[in-house]
């Protein structure tokens, strides 16, 4: 009787944004194509690969924390991500001496080189081909979203360099995806069942530049490689089609009458980061124009059902009393729906460490306090006047108690939620309609019609 022969075993833990959920996404993806299978435990894994995240000091430590913990439950373990390059990589080898092998972001090949190297699958022959296992993976390949939603990343990379980010660095320059590519992938994923598609990448108002907009063909027809050539194909997939990253770059205004017309979703997710014009100047940032507050007014007369998040750093260095006034009478002034606020933190290799002025500590708290203070208030205030209107949301979870949804308004994880009481006959990702009937600052209640 011959040998049965099992599979190699991998564990995945997955740190960061949406946008190195994908790089795990991704990862996963060709494990299971070269017939690995991925578990959920530390002991039952041959190998363990960690997708880090080096955004800010306490994702760093977040991360490190978790490869000490993969080291110490299992011993063998491979790092990605946005921490394995420099001197973060450094310090990561230098903790864990005993470390397979470290890589940047998005280095796939680097990854499944070293699971590889130190798990192969002892079945592949050597003039076998390695994905073999193909046919068992989804055509969409490996999600580690609910099913009927998705991120679509559209490029890596960026080409600003905003003084509080190291992210260039990490990621490298814009690389945008072919647009071809793009929307193949998300075809893919509306066949298998999604319902809302969620465009990322790092600034995604530049997709296409580094590329000069090159002319693509998908089936058939011939577009840019541009945001809104992209935006207008997937706003024929008939899904939301949700926009974020998003820099106010001009062009962005021509997204607005497609959102009015109901072709992608009317939500802007755009990092303004600041409003005080010395503050933005001393960031880098792109698109800090005075005339910020008129293109909002403006969009909105275009498209009322328009919601715009955003976020802001406080407590940069330099900033001072007056600047930080300045951010309190933008956000009274621009209305925007949802706001994150963080406290600047200093970023190993960012060039904002070397400026002068740093605001102490307990300032930075204080200002904080003060700004989620006076958004609460905006939020409350937007959200209450959709008491009494009609809602199309998407249900994204169903207890004995109702259904937890989203409104156009609300993306997953970073906005409110839309509860509906006694709701429990339906199922994740079924559109239906709502009465709302009351809110507070972040979430609202409703009930079917």
């Amino acid at each position: 009787m011959s040998e049965v022969k099992e599979n190699k075993r991998v564990g995945m833990i997955s740190l960061g944004c949406p946008k190195a959920l994908v790089d795990s996404e991704r990862i996963l993806t060709q494990l299971k194509i070269e017939g690995y299978d991925v578990v959920p435990s530390y002991e039952d894994a041959d190998v363990v690969v960690v997708n880090t995240c080096g955004f800010i000091d306490s994702a760093k430590q977040e991360s490190l924390e978790a490869i000490n913990e993969a080291m110490n439950e299992n011993g063998k373990v491979i790092v990605t991500g946005c921490m394995g390059k420099g001197s973060d990589a450094q310090t990561i080898i230098k903790e864990n001496p005993g470390i397979l092998s470290v890589s940047g972001p998005a280095d796939y090949d680097a990854v499944m080189g070293a699971v590889h190297e130190y798990v192969p699958q002892q079945d592949i022959s050597d003039d076998q081909d390695p994905n073999h296992y193909s046919d068992l993976v989804p055509a969409q390949g490996v999600k580690l979203t609910p099913k009927h939603y998705a991120y679509l990343k559209i490029s890596e990379g960026c080409n600003h360099r905003c003084s509080f980010c190291i992210i260039p660095h990490m990621r490298g320059d814009l690389v945008s995806r072919p647009i071809s590519d793009v929307l193949k992938e998300a075809k893919l994923l509306v066949e298998s069942g999604v319902k809302e598609l969620l465009v990322i990448s790092q600034d995604t108002s530049a997709y296409g530049v580094d590329v000069k907009y090159k002319l693509d063909f998908s089936e058939g027809k011939a577009l840019e490689t541009r945001m809104q050539d992209l935006a207008v194909a997937l706003g024929e997939l008939g899904v939301w089609v949700r926009m974020h990253y998003v820099y106010p770059y001009p062009h962005v205004d021509k997204m607005i009458p497609l959102m009015a017309e109901g072709k992608i979703l009317p939500y802007l997710d755009i990092p303004f980061q600041h409003a005080s014009p010395k503050v933005l100047k001393a960031m880098k940032r792109p698109a800090h124009s005075e005339k910020v507050l008129d293109r909002i007014r403006s969009w909105r007369e275009r498209c009322p059902e328009l919601t715009i998040r955003s976020t802001f750093i406080v407590g940069f260095p330099g900033e001072t009393d007056e600047d930080f006034q300045i951010l309190l009478n933008f956000l009274e002034e621009a209305q925007l729906d949802r706001v994150g606020c963080f406290t600047y933190s200093p970023v190993e290799g960012a060039p904002a460490n070397e400026l002068p002025d740093q605001v102490p500590e307990d300032i930075k708290l204080e200002r904080q306090q003060r700004f989620m203070e006076t958004q609460a208030v905006i939020s409350a205030k937007r959200l209450q006047s959709k008491v009494g209107t009609k809602q199309v949301v998407l249900v994204d979870e169903v207890t004995p108690e109702g259904a937890v949804a989203r409104s156009m308004a609300d993306a997953p994880d970073v906005d409110g939620c839309v509860f509906i009481d006694g709701a429990s006959h339906l199922k994740a990702g079924d559109f239906v309609t709502v009465e709302i009937e009351e809110a507070d600052e972040y979430d609202m209640w409703g009930h079917l019609l």
